[in-house]
C-alpha cells in the first residue's frame, strides 16, 4: 500500500469500498454468505458438511469456485497485459458486474450473486506484481495485520516504515462501502448490483487514466 503513489493508493481505497459494497449485498441476499470473504464461505461449507446442510455446501462451494475463476481470469489478463494490467483487469470486473446486474434485472437471484464472487476474485488482480497480490482489496485481515505491525513498530520506535495510516484508510474504505451496499440492497438486488457495476466502470476509467499518466512520466 505504501509503495504506490497517492493517486493509486486512493484508487485502492475506492476499490476496497467497492468490495465492501458487493460483499454486504451478497451477505444480505444470501443470508450469511459472502462475495469476497472466502474464509467465511469456507467455514460455512465446513459447518454444512458437519451438520448435513448440503444446500449451504452447494452455495458456499459455488461462490468459492466462482471467486477462484475470477482470480484465474484476472491472472490470464494480467499476464497478457503485463506492465499495464490494472485497467484491463478492472475491465473484467466491470464486465462481470454488468452481467450480474443484467441477470438480476431479468429476475435471476443466484446467477448474479455468483457473478459478484467472480468479480471480487478478479478484483484482487488489479494490484498485482510478479504474480503476487500487493494490495488485498477484498479481504481485510491482512490489512489489519499490517496496520497492527506498523503500529507496534511505531510504539517500539523500531527502524523502518511506520506508515499505518494507508492501511487504516483501506479498512475504512471497505467498511464504508459495506454500509452503502447494505443501504442500496434495501431497494432491490438489481438496483444494488447496477450501482456496483457503474462504480466499477468509473474506476476502470480512473485506473486507465492514472496508469496511462504513470507510463508517460516513466517514458519522459
Amino acid at each position: 500500500m505504501t509503495r504506490y503513489p497517492a493517486s493509486l493508493a486512493a484508487a485502492a481505497v475506492a476499490l476496497a469500498a467497492l468490495a465492501g459494497f458487493v460483499d454486504a449485498v451478497a451477505w444480505i441476499e444470501l443470508l450469511g454468505f459472502f462475495a469476497s470473504f472466502m474464509s467465511g464461505n469456507s467455514t460455512r461449507i465446513a459447518i454444512g458438511v458437519a451438520t448435513g446442510d448440503w444446500v449451504a455446501v452447494r452455495i458456499g462451494g459455488g461462490l468459492v469456485m466462482m471467486f477462484l475463476s475470477g482470480v484465474i481470469a484476472a491472472s490470464v489478463v494480467g499476464h497478457r497485459f503485463a506492465g499495464r494490467h490494472k485497467a484491463p483487469v478492472m475491465l473484467v470486473v466491470t464486465v462481470a458486474l454488468t452481467a450480474a446486474a443484467c441477470s438480476a434485472w431479468w429476475g435471476y437471484v443466484m446467477a448474479p450473486l455468483l457473478l459478484l464472487a467472480f468479480a471480487m476474485g478478479a478484483e484482487n488482480g488489479v494490484f498485482n506484481r510478479d504474480g503476487e497480490v500487493t494490495i488485498g482489496l477484498t479481504y481485510m485481515t491482512g490489512t489489519l495485520v499490517r496496520m497492527g505491525q506498523r503500529l507496534a513498530a511505531t510504539l517500539m520506535r523500531a527502524p523502518g516504515d511506520h506508515a499505518w495510516g494507508p492501511y487504516l484508510m483501506l479498512w475504512l474504505g471497505f467498511v464504508c462501502g459495506g454500509v452503502l451496499g447494505a443501504l442500496a440492497s434495501r431497494a432491490s438486488l438489481a438496483m444494488a448490483v447496477t450501482v456496483a457495476a457503474v462504480l466499477a466502470g468509473v474506476l476502470t476509467v480512473v485506473l486507465s487514466a492514472l496508469t496511462g499518466r504513470e507510463g508517460r512520466v516513466r517514458r519522459v
